[in-house]
């Protein structure tokens, strides 16, 4: 196992504040309780992510189903595999985000699991991840399904994903190593310890693929 590279800030050095939001991520994920151990040693980053992710990611007025395709797609883009293993339980608990898709998302153009207006999103997303240049038509397919207001909170939401889930694949944190004990988020095959290490250790495990958009493939 690959060497942790920021420790994990005990509970019982935080202060009440911290310890609920941190049985919170216990209890419903989004985020899982290690990313937010770590944010703690600074208590401002560990409230900026916290607050931010509740009212752009949990919250807000955009569809949350498709936040989550988005975060997912950043997932897969910059293969952290810490968020990726995760879902959000309120985008699952719906149906409206299942297995299926997330097999599709580098390929979501071409695929027939989305709709035109899940393309559209992940679209923004693709975008934003890989750096593309944008035209008139791009955004007026993003104009036919959203609002000016959601596009300004997707797209502050994508930003704040890609950033952190960038920033979290180098950290080498896992799954089950705080607060252990649910399975609150998980994704399927990971609900615990001994799942992970199993499906992790498949031969078409995901992240053991390059990534890449439909734009750069070759």
């Amino acid at each position: 196992m690959a060497k942790q590279r920021i420790s994990y800030i005990p509970i019982e050095k935080m202060d009440a504040q911290m310890r609920e939001e941190m049985q919170r991520c216990q209890r419903e994920g989004t985020p899982r309780p290690e990313s937010s151990a770590v944010r703690a040693h600074v208590p401002a980053a560990f409230w900026f992510f916290a607050n931010s992710w509740r009212d752009l990611f949990r919250g807000g007025i955009a569809e949350h189903a498709l936040k989550e395709l988005c975060r997912l797609y950043v997932s897969r883009s910059v293969q952290c595999e810490y968020c990726g293993n995760q879902r959000s339980v309120k985008a699952t608990s719906s149906g409206a985000v299942i297995e299926d898709h997330v097999l599709d998302l580098l390929n979501f153009e071409k695929s027939s699991r989305f709709s035109d207006k899940q393309k559209a999103v992940l679209s923004y997303a693709e975008a934003i991840v890989w750096h593309l240049n944008t035209d008139d038509a791009f955004w007026e397919r993003l104009h036919r399904h959203f609002s000016e207001p959601e596009l300004v909170e997707i797209g502050c939401m994508i930003g704040l994903t890609l950033g952190q889930q960038s920033w979290l694949r180098l950290l080498n944190i896992e799954h089950h190593a705080v607060l252990a004990g649910t399975d609150a988020s998980m994704a399927p095959g990971y609900e615990s310890v001994d799942k992970l290490k199993t499906t992790k250790a498949a031969t078409d495990y995901w992240a053991k693929s390059k990534p890449s958009s439909a734009d750069t493939a070759v």
